[in-house]
């Protein structure tokens, strides 16, 4: 039976929280134990590789696992999902993902409520963004195509891939982007930078899932 709606809308939720909890408090973890800015990062980005392998495994039948608005408007762009299952994905995924900000700040006993202070602007930033969510939709799309039942570990290894492949450390989700603007730690962003993020982001996916649409057509050519 397909899930209802509202237990979709609690995966996208808890899926995307648990998500920003562990890319904030690794980073957290990580700017504790070390003042190595390259081991930081290597800390920050296992745990967000291996709990996407996890996440998505566990939430995938039931929501699809998007965790992700641009992921969440690119099956929509391919009409398999409404314009309105696509809003409210959308505001389960960025309000889960802000709760996950403050129970990583929680758990490292840290002001709950902060704003970052962290710089990340600029055009290679802005280029880094679309290139990592474009990567990220030709990983899903052609991923679900290929083999989907790879995709939880497909997904996981790009992004752990692309932590250190792009400028700006790979958000590539802009619910991610929002949530992370909340916290004034390694994983932080300034708040005004977001919307220059999320630009980007949604001009990647877009792409992309305009390139796959033709790359692997749903009535393959003869």
């Amino acid at each position: 039976m397909t899930p209802t709606l509202s237990r979709r809308l609690a995966a996208e939720a808890l899926g995307t929280g648990l998500l920003v909890c562990t890319v904030v408090g690794s980073g957290i973890m990580a700017d504790k134990l070390t003042q190595d800015v390259a081991l930081a990062l290597l800390g920050n980005t296992l745990p967000t590789g291996a709990i996407l392998v996890v996440l998505i495994t566990l939430f995938g039948p039931i929501s699809g696992a998007h965790f992700n608005p641009a992921v969440t408007w690119a099956f929509a762009l391919r009409r398999e999902m409404t314009v309105s299952h696509s809003v409210a994905y959308t505001a389960a995924q960025i309000i889960g993902g802000i709760l996950g900000t403050w129970l990583a700040h929680a758990m490292f006993d840290i002001t709950i409520f902060q704003a970052s202070s962290t710089a990340r602007t600029g055009a290679a930033q802005w280029l880094s963004e679309g290139v990592a969510t474009f990567g990220l939709l030709l990983t899903i799309l052609i991923g679900l195509r290929a083999n989907a039942a790879a995709i939880p570990w497909l997904v996981g290894l790009y992004i752990t891939a692309a932590y250190w492949f792009t400028a700006s450390t790979s958000f590539a989700n802009p619910a991610v982007a929002i949530s992370r603007a909340f916290s004034d730690t390694f994983a932080g962003i300034q708040p005004g930078h977001v919307p220059a993020f999320i630009a980007a982001q949604f001009v990647g996916a877009f792409i992309a899932t305009v390139f796959v649409a033709w790359l692997w057509p749903a009535k393959r050519d003869t």
